[in-house]
């Protein structure tokens, strides 16, 4: 195991494929070692070098829909009815401040990433 900084976009790609080598790596050995420090190395060079900004609001909300197993009606419950859920879904309607709000609250998405234009 060599240890050193990232500091080059091709150290970052040679680190990313080692990472995916190590993957599965147990903890306490030594591959599971090596694991633990290049993940820590990987996250130093992209918060330093990588914007990964906020997601589009609405793949936000389909995303956590999925994660809590929210369908449309669920949806709807949240921004008040079930064809405006459909219009915010597909993107034929913007979504209101009282809808971030809503959405803030009851599905626990930022605000951050609902006030993003789409």
């Amino acid at each position: 195991m060599t240890v050193k900084p990232i500091k080059t976009k091709k150290e970052y790609q040679q680190a990313m494929e080692r990472l995916e080598v190590l993957f599965d790596a147990k903890k306490g050995t030594p591959e599971g070692d090596e694991l633990e420090v290049l993940s820590i190395l990987i996250e130093k060079y992209e918060d330093e070098h990588v914007d990964i900004g906020f997601p589009d609001p609405i793949e936000a909300i389909k995303f956590r829909m999925e994660q809590l197993g929210y369908n449309q009606a669920d949806l709807a419950n949240v921004v008040g009815l079930k064809s405006r859920a459909s219009e915010i879904l597909n993107k034929k309607r913007k979504l209101s401040l009282e809808m971030i709000r809503q959405l803030h609250e009851k599905l626990h998405i930022p605000t951050d990433v609902l006030i993003q234009p789409y």
